[in-house]
């Protein structure tokens, strides 16, 4: 009891000097100076009268929704004499894995840097930053000559990291539980079964109303649509950031989506997150970094090839290269296990107080990476609001698919939870693929790198997008890839390689999600 009410006490400690440092505590302070000019208000009930004052003017609700955005990205709170690391990572192994990965990575950068003797970062002269600034709304039009420059690595690379991981405890096969799991991840992590799943993801279940599968034409919308738009609307009105995250874990209609988005990221356009943007904005005008070639590359590689995402060419450039300078996303590093990676002045190697962390935001970008953008852009259209919503979608949730943690959201987790949910319950499938060297992992590890985007069709893949916001986990990721083997399991019994699997299952863009995960929780697996 007593060291519940510490570590609550140590959780609103931290909240109050997370929020102490933003804009919201500036405004919450302008409002009660404001208020004690009031008449109604009285010296003598001072404190009661400004709490009223705030619940009246709805800023009481502002502050219990910022609060409340911080308490889902909060890390569980740790012992009071645990080293700031275990925050990052609790696991020794895994914080090793994941510092051996960095090295890769920045040898592979620098050796990029090194073999085309092109600087890391330079200044921008003054006619460049001019052109640049003319074209900032039609960057998809500039074909630079990217050729010689490679994605630092593809999510196949990072799979082999993955499997090479090993638990040094465990080396002589101390679990024999462990020793029965024949996917190619090796790590003993917990992970939920299918009745623990059921229990997480209960609003899924069959007798739950559910965008996605009870708005179908063959469903009278009087049934379930009309009814949840109406609560929708009305959640909205009451801006409740908790309500809306219980709210969307049914789906959120196309019409609200947006607005609930942002209101459970407790996102709201400010004149000052406006500035920001255009601060950011003119840091690229001003200096060009060799990630930005990267991400033009990864750009024209995947969404400028996507039928449903070309379209937002232009869109991907600016939320992308102003996230590369965003130096506030070096705040999720806290409880990220990876480090951002640090550079030296010229000359100055070693010296700490010639470090700079490079780049900018500590976050180098990978092949695919912008798929992470694209599916937003169907839903903002305006860029600053577009780019906070990315910016605190990847710090809650995506930087998790390309970092090695023992997180239940962790890209290892949910590759263990996927290989575990084959194996268990599609025994022969799992075996049979297993045996003519078609690792189901090696299929449907990219897929959820991606969370799925650039795989399924985009009004599926919000859908799905709606319930990884509504539970705050990225589970759901793994259920669906299981559900997808299940799906496609009749077919891919009679393949005979890897290629013929991968044949299979190439295309998802048919595919209906909820359905797809209903089915696979709550019918067929018991």
């Amino acid at each position: 009891m007593l060291q519940e009410e510490s570590d609550l006490s140590l959780v609103i400690a931290q909240i109050v000097q997370k929020l102490k440092g933003s804009n919201l505590y500036a405004q919450l302070e302008r409002q009660a100076w404001a208020c004690l000019q009031r008449p109604e208000i009285k010296l003598e009930s001072l404190k009661e009268d400004i709490k009223e004052f705030f619940k009246i003017s709805g800023w009481e609700k502002k502050l219990q929704n910022a609060v409340y955005s911080e308490l889902s990205v909060f890390p569980l709170p740790s012992h009071p004499a645990a080293p700031p690391e275990h925050l990052k990572e609790p696991l020794v192994y895994m914080r090793k894995a994941q510092g051996s990965w960095e090295k890769r990575i920045l040898k592979s950068l620098n050796s990029m840097c090194t073999e085309l003797s092109i600087p890391l970062a330079r200044k921008r002269p003054v006619g460049e930053q001019k052109e640049l600034l003319n074209k900032w709304n039609e960057m998809g039009t500039d074909e630079p000559d990217l050729s010689l420059f490679r994605p630092v690595y593809a999510p196949k690379d990072f799979l082999e990291v993955l499997i090479n991981l090993r638990n040094p405890n465990y080396e002589n096969g101390d679990s024999l539980s462990f020793r029965t799991h024949l996917g190619l991840i090796q790590v003993p992590l917990k992970v939920k079964d299918i009745p623990e799943l059921k229990e997480f993801f209960v609003e899924l279940g069959l007798t739950t109303g559910q965008l996605g599968i009870d708005d179908s034409t063959q469903v009278p919308p009087e049934l379930f649509e009309n009814e949840h738009v109406r609560i929708g609307q009305k959640v909205l009105a009451e801006q409740d950031g908790a309500a809306a995250q219980q709210y969307i874990r049914q789906g959120s209609p196309t019409a609200l989506r947006a607005d609930l988005w942002a209101l459970i990221l407790n996102i709201s356009s400010q004149p000052e997150d406006i500035l920001y943007y255009e601060q950011l904005k003119t840091n690229v005008i001003q200096h060009d970094l060799l990630v930005d070639s990267l991400i033009y590359k990864d750009v024209k590689l995947t969404a400028s090839n996507d039928d449903y995402y070309f379209v937002f060419e232009d869109y991907l450039y600016q939320v992308l290269l102003c996230f590369s300078r965003d130096t506030s996303v070096l705040g999720h590093f806290v409880y990220n296990s990876a480090s951002p990676p640090k550079s030296y002045i010229r000359g100055k190697l070693g010296l700490e107080e010639y470090a700079v962390f490079y780049p900018p935001n500590g976050v180098i970008p990978f092949h695919g990476f912008s798929m992470y953008v694209a599916p937003l852009c169907f839903l903002y259209h305006e860029p600053s609001k577009l780019y906070q919503i990315f910016r605190e979608m990847y710090v809650r949730f995506f930087f998790r698919l390309h970092s090695i943690s023992s997180h239940p959201s962790g890209i290892v987790s949910l590759c263990l939870l996927f290989e575990t949910l084959l194996q268990t319950y599609l025994p022969q499938l799992f075996y049979h693929l297993r045996e003519i060297g078609a690792q189901p992992l090696r299929i449907s590890f990219k897929w959820m790198v991606r969370a799925f985007s650039g795989y399924l069709a985009t009004d599926q893949l919000l859908l799905l997008w709606d319930r990884i916001l509504g539970y705050n986990s990225l589970e759901i990721l793994a259920v669906l890839a299981a559900a997808v083997f299940a799906f496609r399991a009749v077919n891919l019994m009679e393949v005979t390689s890897l290629a013929a699997a991968e044949a299979v299952l190439a295309d998802l863009s048919t595919l209906k999600v909820m359905p797809l995960l209903q089915i696979f929780l709550f019918a067929t697996v018991t």
